[in-house]
């Protein structure tokens, strides 16, 4: 997620995007503690178990996008996606390719 904090802000007017715990013991307070903690620049959401079943994030750090339809148009597990990932996965959500 560290070229994610770099790259974001850049899109951040066009594009939403929210860090979604996968683990059931913390609560969103926890979860908006850690990403301050991170200096993570975007913000965090809580889910289910059931919402990440449907989403098929079986481990941490599991990245979906979605377009304006709903549909997922980048899946990528932990370690997936560079800075040039990002960057065209983000033109392509705001419009720009």
């Amino acid at each position: 997620m560290r070229s994610l904090k770099d790259i974001w802000p850049e899109y951040a007017d066009t594009v939403d995007f929210y860090a979604i715990n996968v683990d059931p013991s913390d609560d969103l307070e926890t979860l908006e503690n850690f990403g301050k903690n991170q200096g993570y620049p975007w913000p965090m959401a809580d889910s289910d178990s059931e919402v990440l079943f449907k989403l098929h994030v079986t481990n941490q750090s599991t990245k979906v996008a979605f377009g304006a339809d709903g549909i997922i148009i980048y899946r990528e597990k932990m370690g997936g996606g560079g800075p040039d990932v990002w960057h065209g996965i983000f033109q392509q959500l705001s419009g720009g390719a």
